[in-house]
């Protein structure tokens, strides 16, 4: 059986909400190299579902018994076809896709596409926090998809941090890739900071394009391209995704100390990896006091 490719450089933005990746896409759309709408993806679905339908596809799987070599040639050759489909209004031979889900799915991509690159956007959780308690307040009147208006800001964060709350399968999965998936692919993944992304632009994105090994391009930080911006009304406007014409610097967000406490402690193995100075920092006894805490915003250690 001939196999099929993945016919394009295909660039995987994910990572955690309000941390960046809409405005990565942004900057990506002004490289004229790279086709990027900008907008959010249903691939990572589309291709999650397609598993999930063959493999209940009691045919399929009698065909397995007999021929698996050859039917699961077919599969990966369906998949890689159907990815190749997707990507067809463009003669550009680099696209981005932006999807949180795809940390999820990092060695299926492996599977599918053996040169995947994914970009993965983090921020300093207490400002991640903040940032989505702020757009909150911004439209308290409106509930959120799992209805937590009603509860206090602690509440609202343990729902994003605990459990299966939205930030909280995020950090899953990048602890996941950190950890779990072997060397040569964990070699595919890069970590970019909202911080240093939005301090310094044109020295990320630089560095961004050597490490795929695309040229380099040049922009403006104050004078970018608005993308229309993609819906929201299905987040209940809680996670927007508009951008803006110029870069500006982020707000600083008060948090209160119970909230950024527990973050420090229950997600200590994030702060070490991309933020230990956030842990140097950090008082020793308060430290203490929520390591005892087992219902804070994060799994209990």
């Amino acid at each position: 059986m001939s196999v099929i490719d993945i016919d394009k450089n295909i660039i995987y933005v994910a990572g955690l909400p309000r941390a960046g990746s809409t405005l990565m896409c942004q900057l990506f759309a002004h490289h004229p190299l790279v086709y990027c709408p900008g907008h959010s993806s249903p691939l990572a679905h589309a291709v999650d579902h397609m598993r999930r339908g063959l493999s209940n596809d009691s045919f399929l799987l009698s065909q397995l018994d007999n021929e698996f070599d050859l039917v699961y040639g077919r599969i990966r050759n369906g998949m890689r076809g159907f990815i190749n489909g997707w990507f067809t209004e463009t003669d550009r031979s680099w696209v981005v896709d932006k999807n949180r889900s795809w940390l999820s799915l990092i060695e299926t991509l492996n599977a599918l596409d053996s040169k995947f690159r994914m970009i993965v956007c983090i921020r300093e959780l207490t400002q991640l926090y903040g940032s989505l308690e702020a757009q909150h307040q911004r439209t308290i009147l409106l509930d959120t998809e799992d209805g937590v208006a009603g509860y206090t800001r602690y509440g609202r964060a343990c729902q994003y941090f605990n459990g299966t709350g939205l930030v909280a399968r995020c950090l899953t999965g990048v602890r996941a890739a950190l950890e779990e998936v072997p060397d040569d692919i964990r070699d595919h993944i890069l970590y970019v900071k909202y911080e240093r992304l939005v301090a310094r632009p044109v020295d990320v994105m630089m560095e961004i394009c050597e490490w795929l090994g695309l040229e380099s391009f040049a922009f403006n930080p104050q004078k970018l391209e608005v993308i229309t911006p993609e819906s929201d009304s299905h987040y209940r406007f809680k996670y927007p995704h508009r951008t803006y014409s110029s870069i500006r610097a982020p707000s600083t967000h008060g948090v209160p100390a119970r909230i950024r406490q527990d973050l420090l402690t229950q997600y200590d193995w994030y702060y070490r990896t991309f933020y230990p100075g956030h842990l140097d920092a950090r008082p020793q006894d308060a430290a203490t006091a929520s390591a005892s805490n087992r219902s804070g915003p994060g799994p209990a250690p």
